[in-house]
């Protein structure tokens, strides 16, 4: 599982081949021991759940990301390797 991204504790993953469980493009959040996972382009929360202010920065993270994220999305569909993500500043 690739982290792609990671930023003030929160690590953002795409898998590969993970549209069995989702079929919409998405990634999971991991913040300590908590993990959601979160539509992309909307960050819709599909399922689980991180605290409220990490949420926000997920959130803010994947609006400034759309294209990268989507992108990704593609590339795991076909089991190709993905690319990093900046984190936010």
């Amino acid at each position: 599982m690739p982290a792609i991204s990671m930023f003030y504790g929160i690590i953002i993953y795409m898998y590969f081949f993970d549209n069995k469980m989702h079929y919409l493009p998405h990634i999971h959040a991991k913040y300590q021991d908590d993990e959601v996972v979160l539509e992309i382009p909307e960050g819709r929360v599909l399922e689980g759940e991180i605290p409220s202010n990490k949420l926000k920065l997920v959130l803010a993270w994947i609006e400034i990301h759309k294209d990268e994220l989507m992108a990704n999305w593609e590339l795991a569909k076909k089991g190709e390797m993905i690319f990093k993500i900046d984190g936010l500043k």
